[in-house]
């Protein structure tokens, strides 16, 4: 087998705050058929220890940013995963970035640790000897790796790539902590780290990487442009020739409606289970009777996932017969949004503030549609877990959600392809229309029932996607 290390700031089951650890856990078990062995290097934040087994030291650093840091390897479950133990930084309250909604101040050198780590190991192996033909980091809290193998040494021995997740977030830092972040002052320019006077560590990535990857090829196009780029579209347009755009895809062992045990299980086949989920979901957020479309919301509560659209269209919506359930957290005043629609609507609307995967699970199963209207999304997996459970997206036209959902229109319904619904622009007007447009298809049974056999017919697993990471692997590797 050959290998590869992925570094990342999360990663499932052990800590997740998004999707990064959805995909950053999958990937491994999708790999292995292709001929890769990876391993995954996340923090130690506290209690990820106690998940571990077969837990021993393969790395250590006694002045690690601050105070002594070591990298166990342990197993959970099928994963192989590495783990950075620096309780100086990582051993506290809150979750991985924050603390009661305030950004930790040194995360900067809490994920300068983590790359530097990773490019140690990625550079000279562990104590046992493994070492990776490729580095792989995600996202701006490991962008530092690639470049610290470009400025440290060790490019020349072992490859590395960069996906971007989501570009929004940028790790940027003053110039004054270049030195205390172990980056030389040669590093502080344009084709370095330097990014509008400050230091930005996911253009560290961007820049020093062989290649780069995101995570759904109409986004990878978007990024070349100054409305999704934000910033950064000269730098990745710059190195069109090294990005690609590989679709995320999902674990369809866990996410699967006829062994899922958060739910009563149902097929494309056998959809009596769907209807009692349906209930029992109505019944979980103390709604009434929804005579329409009874349509979910699982989003971080923020305005890039178009939660203020959701609050203005929600009314028209209940006035069509539909009713909507919400689990999510965020900004202070898109919770207190969707409170307001679940007072005011409160036999159709009924609001979670915070996460619960068996929830969640429920919500996909029981759901008759899934919104997703982001302002922009790089890959989304909500659509995806929707179309696995027959719960019919509605999306926004932009990134992943594009590339994963055809929609509903005269020629794609006749041709027997439509799995969802999608509106542009993404603003209150063309959501209100996509939410009539789900209400009639729902009307309609025969058109119905089809549009769910073949959501759940769709194909999102990490198989074709798997096959074309390791071909890039294969191109860059020394």
């Amino acid at each position: 087998m050959r290998k590869v290390l992925s570094v990342a700031s999360e990663c499932v089951p052990l800590i997740k705050t998004g999707g990064l650890a959805d995909v950053v856990g999958a990937l491994p078990a999708a790999l292995a058929p292709e001929g890769w062995e990876m391993r995954v290097l996340i923090p130690a934040y506290r209690g990820v220890l106690d998940k571990l087994k077969d837990i021993k030291q393969v790395w250590a650093e006694d002045d690690l940013f601050g105070g002594p840091g070591r990298v166990l390897a342990g197993r959970h479950g099928r994963l192989d995963v590495l783990v950075l133990e620096a309780p100086h930084l990582f051993d506290r309250a809150g979750g991985p970035y924050s603390v009661e909604g305030r950004d930790f101040g040194d995360n900067a050198e809490r994920f300068a640790a983590l790359s530097h780590a990773a490019a140690s190991i990625a550079r000279d192996g562990d104590a046992e000897g493994w070492r990776p033909e490729v580095l792989h980091a995600h996202d701006w809290q490991t962008g530092l790796a690639p470049a610290y193998l470009r400025w440290h040494g060790g490019a020349e021995r072992v490859a590395s790539l960069m996906t971007i997740h989501n570009i929004a977030f940028q790790g940027h830092a003053r110039p004054d902590r270049l030195g205390a972040l172990r980056l030389p002052p040669e590093s502080f320019n344009a084709d370095g780290v330097e990014y509008w006077g400050n230091i930005s560590t996911l253009k560290a990535g961007l820049t020093c990487a062989d290649a780069i990857t995101t995570v759904s090829p109409r986004y990878a196009d978007e990024l070349m442009r100054g409305e999704f780029g934000l910033g950064l579209e000269g730098v990745i347009a710059a190195r069109a020739g090294q990005l690609h755009g590989i679709l995320n895809g999902i674990d369809t062992e866990i996410w699967n409606p006829e062994t899922d045990t958060s739910i009563t299980p149902f097929s494309a086949r056998k959809t009596s289970g769907k209807a009692k989920n349906r209930k029992a979901l109505l019944k979980e957020f103390g709604l009434g009777d929804v005579p329409g479309p009874l349509a979910v919301l699982i989003s971080r509560l923020t305005p890039q996932k178009g939660i203020d659209l959701v609050a203005e269209a929600a009314g028209d919506f209940v006035a069509q017969g539909g009713g909507l359930c919400v689990l999510g957290s965020g900004d202070a005043w898109a919770e207190e949004a969707m409170r307001g629609l679940a007072g005011y609507f409160p036999e159709r609307v009924g609001v979670r503030i915070g996460y619960d995967e068996d929830l969640s699970h429920l919500m996909f199963a029981g759901g008759d549609a899934v919104l997703v209207p982001s302002r922009f999304e790089p890959c989304g997996l909500t659509q995806l877990y929707g179309l696995r459970y027959g719960t019919i997206p509605v999306v926004a036209a932009t990134g992943g959600l594009a590339d994963t959902v055809i929609g509903a229109t005269p020629a794609t319904l006749a041709a027997g392809a439509a799995t969802g619904v999608v509106f542009h622009p993404v603003d209150t007007l063309a959501l209100r229309q996509a939410l009539r447009k789900l209400v009639a298809l729902h009307a309609d049974t025969p058109t119905w029932k089809a549009m769910v056999r073949r959501a759940m017919a769709a194909d999102f697993g990490w198989a074709a996607s798997a096959a074309r990471y390791a071909r890039l692997y294969e191109s860059i590797a020394r």
